[in-house]
């Protein structure tokens, strides 16, 4: 995890010092809400549940340097399931567990469109993301069995992104972003 922070940090360092040493006149990014929808894959802290679930996105995106912004999120995720279980002392029968998961971390994108020569109404990029995801979880109340059945996901996750924007005009635009944890299908607005 340290190696992992340390060659981050010194991505950015470098993207920086590249990025003041150009002409400031390039395409901005930031200032910008996405809002999406998406499925939870198997992947990272959404595998114990079994299958793909929905989930919620919201971040802010801000620019950091040429072509690369940064954007804090949140993500929100529920879903139960029924286990059934008995014991000489509790009649057999189905009992429910609940679990609301909400992610919040840091998104880090860098933009390829002036090196793909990409059309002004499309961004294309690629990012990760670094979080800890709030876990609630809960069983009915008259469940004696184990309440570690379930695994939980661990709350430290690292995600990979790509993705790419088209822009229905300079305020409104939709992007489809794809992910290692969960992808998102959305609205931009700038």
């Amino acid at each position: 995890m340290k190696k992992t922070i340390i060659v981050l940090l010194f991505f950015l360092s470098a993207l920086s010092l590249n990025a003041f040493s150009q002409d400031d006149s390039y395409e901005k990014y930031g200032n910008t809400l996405n809002l999406g929808l998406g499925i939870g894959g198997y992947a990272g802290y959404y595998s114990y549940a079994g299958s793909s679930l929905p989930v919620f996105h919201v971040d802010y995106e801000f620019d950091v340097v040429k072509n690369f912004t940064l954007a804090p999120f949140v993500k929100l995720f529920t879903f139960s399931h029924k286990h059934y279980w008995g014991n000489n002392n509790t009649p057999y029968k189905y009992y429910t567990y609940r679990e609301t998961v909400i992610p919040i971390g840091i998104k880090g994108t860098y933009y390829f469109d002036s090196l793909l020569k990409a059309h002004n109404k499309w961004d294309f990029y690629l990012a990760g993301s670094a979080g800890f995801a709030f876990i609630n979880s809960r069983w009915d109340n008259d469940y004696y069995g184990d309440r570690n059945n379930f695994k939980k996901g661990n709350p430290l996750f690292l995600d990979v992104h790509i993705g790419a924007e088209y822009h229905i005009n300079n305020r409104i635009g939709v992007f489809l972003d794809l992910s290692s944890g969960a992808s998102t299908i959305g609205i931009a607005i700038h």
